[in-house]
Order: C-alpha cells, then structure tokens, then sequence
C-alpha cells in the first residue's frame, strides 16, 4: 500500500474527521466519498489514474467557486498524496489543489449554515493551507516536469515565477513559465495603474524598475537568443505588456510559424496552464492571429505572409490552418475581404481537397466580390472531394455551388435544389461540426434567387413532397421551404397544392398562412381550406385567417373589423396584432388612441411596430419617428437588438424621413469594421449585406421636413 510510505500519522486523521457532518457540493456527491477515493489513490500508488481522482473534483469543488469545509479537511491528505514520487496522478491532485485555492482566494465567501458547524471555511482555509506552504512550494520544484508545470499557479506573482524561470531547464516548462510571467507581470502592471508599454523588446536584464521590469528584460533576452518556439512564445508574453510588439516582430512569428522544421517542436513544448493537452504549430497559429485583433491591416497582412509561405514550401496543413485563420479574420473585420479574397481564390485548384472546400466556402460568403472566380467555382461544382480531417459536411461541389448562388451565376442552378435537400434525404436533420465551414440552410440560398423561382420550382416541390412523405407531413424543413415560398410570393403560386396541406397541422398553420397571403389574389382557391383555418379556436388563429383572406382577395373592411377587434380587445399589449394595422392605410384611422396606448405601454418590436402603424394611423411622422429613432441611437450606443434595429429602420423608410441625430448615429455605425451581426458563422455575413444595405436606403432619406426628390 503506497499510504505506508507516508506519514502514517497523517493517515490516521483520515478516520477521524467528521465527514458526515461536513456540506457536500451536490447531493448526488456526498462527502463521504473523499476518504473512500483517498484511500483508493494511496493504496493505487503509481497505478493511480487521472480518472481515479474524479470523485475529488466532484465532491470537493464547489460549481459557484467557492471552497467548502470537506475541501479544508482534505487539503493535507490532498498534499500529501501529489507530493508522494511513488503516486501515479500527481499532476492531476496538484490541479485539484489548484481549483481549490482558487476558488479560495477568488470565490465568493461561503454561506453558513446554522448548526453545522462550518462557520468561517474561508479562514480556515487561508490557515490551512499556510501550514501546507512549505510542501506547496517544493511542488514547483518537483523533478517530475509535470508536477512543476501543474504547480506554477500554487504560489502566484511574478517573483516566484522569475526564481522557477531562473532554475528551470526542461524547455515544456520554461515555455509555460514565460506565458506565465506575461499573465503575472500584466497584472502587476495594472494593479499599480502603470503604463504596460513602458518598455520594449530591447531592454537588457537588469533595467527597467522592479521584477516587472525584470520580466521584460527576460521576454527581450529571450526573443534575442532563445529557440524558434521559444521566441513565437515571448511575443505572446509580451503581448500582454504591449499588444502592439506581435506587430512589430511579425517576421519573427511568420519565420518560426512557417517553417517546417519547427513544426514538431511546438507540440512538444508548448504547454499552457490548464490545458490538458500540447498545442500544435497550427493551435498556436489560431491564437497568434488574435494577437493582431486591435491592428486589422496587420492581421490581414500576417494572413496573407501565411499563404505566400506555405504556397512556397508546399506546406498543405499550413495552408488549411491559413484558411482557418482567414474565415475568423473575416467574420471579426469586414475591411480583411480585399487582402484575403486573392487568397482563397489561389487556393481553388490546391490539390488538397479540404483546402479547396475551405477556399470555396470563403469565397461563398463574400458573395460578389468573388465573381472573378466564377469560372473557378464553376470547374467545381461537381467536385466529390470531403474534408475527412474535420468532419466538416458537404462537398468542394456543394460550397462551389453555393458560392456561385452568392455570386449570381445561373450555373449553380442545376441540381442545386437536390444538393440542398441531400444531407436530410435519408435522415430528418444533419450534423455538423460547430464552427464553420458548415452549409448553409436551405432557406438562406434559395430566398435571393425569387428571379429563378420557374427553374427551381419543380425540383423544390418535389423535394417538398418527399420531406412531407417521410416525415408525415410536418417535418424539420417545413419551415425553410414555407420561407422561401413566402419570399417568392407570387411566384411561388405553382407551389399552392404543397402548402395547403400544411394549414391543417398546428406546428406549420400560421407560416403556411402567411405563405398564402404573400402569393396574393391568386391563390383565392386557398379560400375554403382557410376557412376551415378560421374555424380554430384560438383569436390569433381567426385575426390571421382574416388578414389572409383580405390578401387573397376579400374584402379588407371585414378583415379589419376581426383585426382592429383584436387590437382594441384584451389586457395583455404584447399579443395585439398591431404589426397587421399598418397594411390597411388611412381606414386604420379609428384605432389611433388604442395604438399610440400600445407604442407607449410596451418595448421591443411591438414598440416599432406600433409606431409605424401611428404613423400610418394620423400621417403625422412624430411621435413615430422620434420612437424609432431611440432604437437607432441605442444600436449605435452598443446595445445589441440587431433585429430591433432593423425593424425600426425600415419602419423610418417606410415613413420616409430620419432625423439629423439618426442621420449621424447611422454613419457612425456604418463606418465600423465589424459585422453588423450577433452571429459567428456564414449569417454573420448574410446579415451585415442586409443591414448595411438598409442603412444605405435610410441614409438616402431626405431629413425631417424635407421631401423626397
């Protein structure tokens, strides 16, 4: 049993703490389970595992990050065992040591219970563990590389983390000590309210004020003198000092990065605290490039040596880690498109299959700017080849495709609808990974192409059907087909035999509703079925049976009749049909009073709403355009209602005028160099194309007062 060759005095306390008066993190993880798991790990020995020492984790670390009596009473037990040569999971006990003093020193004060004798555990800690202090720090000294790297955090501050650089020789945890010192130096820096880029890369050992200074001195010896690996690491340590000193020394990081003989090395020494695992040369690629986030030209550029580097040494994981760092480049600065697009164009007839699948999704999402790679993407559309490293879905042929749909190029008309509609063929939805390249959905390609709608037409009601057969009608694509034939609208009319069906079954009514009403007179054959609709019980379901009615053809005053009732009906403010007041024009007149209480009463869209149907409701621009206006100023102020902000827009078009301060806070949002989009994937461009298109369309607006020309 290993637990003999420790203090066995120690070991004999084990049985008499009081466990079982001792409050445990969860119920499901009783306390009585740490002695039980210290025993196992002592008499496992050197055949402890990682795994073995789960149960501590979960019965000692609190979720809400703060430190717990069982934790103070398991600390020397804890201690004892990683500071033990002969056990197999030390690395993973110093780490539990670690999440433990953290939560004690960072966590919110433990909540006492009355009678359970727990009172001060935050206290008792601090005790605790400074009777433990000598056998912590021998920890950072450990011979065990694994066990110094894991200890780093134990004894915090840049003065003990100089005395382990000035002593430590295996380069895995020099490394990580030198991102250490950055972290440490950084803090002391900002504790004191100092200026971070006080110094630069070329300060000597021994200048520079106090251990802060020693530490820019140690990152400036070692961007001199040190390894590859080692200096790419130094900037990332400096960067926590000066953010613009990976900007300076970007030749030192594409030289190290590009170079196929410091691949290897990476893997080997590159270690970072909390992290289970090494990080590849392409890992380090990813977080060098948010080093560059605050300089976007820079960022650009440092993309762009990336890909002229590996196009010189044939490097083809390079290459897919540049394309990699271009898609989150792009997603982050609109302004990186013109630097990149020649990138990922060059990168199309790559004889890897992954690089030119992840080309043409770049491509696919600027959209026209792409167009002189048309001819390109079009060689491609048949192109089988998968990503096999990534489990990313989808074919080069099916982003070549949809980049072409971006570009409007008919050649990607051709089956597109059956590529589309492939990865549900034989499943109700798809996987995939979550980032991108992902496709996109079906609604998001088809809705732009209404122009085309006779050509796409046949192959999407077939494709509807087949969805309807196997699903049983309603199924997890519904809704992406009744979107595109609502934006299709008229054109969508040979489509009426697939929706109709569709109002028969709650889940999908009310989008095939609106589908029908967006086909217009045309489709009044829908009438009896829609009848039948408005026989539902529900009021929502007859204001809108109503509204449709109108829009195939009826008679607007009965429709207004059900819809005005609606408004004018009922408490709560938030489920009034406002939105519908403003097709009907002057003849909403009557509803004034009820929609100005609404505007006033309530936020969000039904606010924007409301304000255009009181627009629409007296002809008077204000109070509507002073409304709006506060979603415009409050988008540019930083608030995030992107959906908000586009409805109040295009309720200020419709009215036909903006404010001057409106007129300013758009141009201020205009002119950011960010995606105008809480997304992170393809919409993130889809969206930023429509809401600076709009913003466009208001801009164009003559000031209040004025009349459009």
């Amino acid at each position: 049993m290993a637990d003999m060759s420790l203090d066995a005095a120690l070991w004999d306390r084990l049985d008499a703490v009081p466990w079982d008066r001792l409050e445990p993190t969860r119920p499901q993880h009783p306390v009585a389970e740490v002695p039980r798991t210290l025993r196992r790990l002592a008499r496992a020995g050197a055949a402890a595992t990682e795994e073995d020492c789960c149960p501590l984790f979960s019965c000692l670390v609190a979720e809400e990050g703060r430190v717990i009596p069982a934790a103070v009473a398991a600390l020397p037990f804890v201690v004892a065992l990683a500071a033990d040569p002969g056990m197999g999971a030390r690395g993973t006990l110093v780490e539990l040591l670690e999440c433990l003093h953290r939560a004690a020193t960072n966590g919110p004060r433990p909540a006492v219970e009355e009678g359970a004798g727990e009172e001060g555990a935050g206290e008792e800690w601090s005790v605790a563990w400074r009777r433990q202090r000598d056998a912590v720090r021998a920890l950072r000294a450990d011979p065990d590389p694994v066990v110094r790297r894991a200890a780093l955090p134990l004894v915090p501050g840049v003065a003990p983390l100089l005395e382990r650089w000035r002593a430590e020789t295996d380069p895995a945890v020099r490394l990580t000590v030198l991102l250490e010192l950055g972290a440490a130096a950084a803090t002391e820096v900002e504790a004191a309210g100092q200026d971070p880029d006080g110094a630069s890369e070329h300060t000597t050992v021994g200048s520079g004020a106090g251990p802060v200074g020693e530490v820019r001195a140690v990152l400036a010896d070692v961007l001199r003198d040190g390894e590859p690996v080692m200096k790419v690491a130094a900037l990332h340590a400096w960067a926590r000092l000066d953010r613009d000193a990976p900007v300076r020394r970007a030749d030192v990081l594409v030289e190290v990065l590009t170079d196929p003989g410091s691949r290897p090395r990476f893997t080997e020494i590159w270690w970072e605290q909390g992290i289970e695992d090494s990080f590849s040369r392409e890992d380090v690629i990813h977080w060098t490039g948010r080093l560059f986030d605050h300089a976007p030209q820079a960022a650009a550029a440092f993309v762009v040596r990336l890909a002229g580097a590996a196009d010189r040494t044939g490097d083809t994981v390079l290459r897919r880690a540049v394309l990699d760092e271009a898609w989150r480049l792009l997603v982050l600065r609109p302004s990186a498109a013109a630097a990149l697009l020649p990138v990922a164009g060059g990168l199309l007839a790559d004889p890897d299959g992954t690089v030119r699948l992840k080309a043409a999704n770049l491509l696919a999402v600027l959209g026209r700017r792409a167009a002189p790679y048309a001819d390109r993407l079009a060689r491609l559309v048949d192109d089988p080849s998968e990503d096999d490293h990534t489990y990313i879905e989808g074919t080069v042929g099916d982003y070549a495709r949809w980049a072409l749909v971006r570009i409007g190029d008919t050649r990607a008309l051709p089956g597109l609808v059956e590529r589309l509609y492939e990865p549900y063929r034989e499943h109700y939805s798809r996987g995939y990974c979550g980032g991108d390249p992902r496709l996109p959905d079906i609604d998001d390609v088809l809705i732009p192409l209404r122009a085309h709608a006779d050509v796409l037409l046949p192959s999407l009601r077939e494709t509807m059907r087949h969805h309807a057969a196997r699903c049983g009608g309603h199924g997890p694509l519904t809704g992406d087909f009744l979107r595109v034939l609502e934006q299709w609208g008229r054109d969508a009319l040979s489509a009426l035999p697939e929706v109709l069906p569709l109002l028969d079954d709650p889940r999908s009514a009310w989008m095939a509703a609106d589908t029908l009403a967006a086909m217009g007179p045309a489709a009044v054959r829908a009438e009896p079925a829609l009848r039948e609709y408005m026989a539902f019980d529900h009021m929502a379901d007859r204001w809108r049976a109503a509204w449709v009615a109108w829009r195939l053809g009826g008679d607007a005053a009965s429709a207004l009749r059900v819809i005005g009732g609606a408004v004018l009906d009922g408490e709560d403010l938030r489920d009034r049909p406002v939105h519908l007041l403003a097709d009907f024009g002057d003849a909403v007149a009557p509803y004034a009073d009820r929609v100005r209480h609404i505007m006033e009463n309530t936020e969000g869209w039904r606010r924007t709403q409301a304000a255009l149907a009181l627009w629409v409701a007296t002809g008077e621009p204000e109070p509507s355009v002073s409304v709006l206006e506060e979603f415009v100023l409050a988008f540019a102020a930083g608030d995030d209602g992107y959906g908000i902000f586009d409805d109040a827009l295009r309720a200020l078009i419709r009215i036909g005028t903006i404010t001057p301060a409106a007129r300013t806070a758009l141009r201020t949002i205009r002119e950011r160099d960010g995606r105008l989009s809480p997304y992170w994937d393809y919409r993130a461009f889809l969206q930023d194309e429509e809401l600076r298109a709009v913003i466009e369309d208001a801009l164009a607006l003559p000031r209040q007062g004025e009349r459009r020309e």
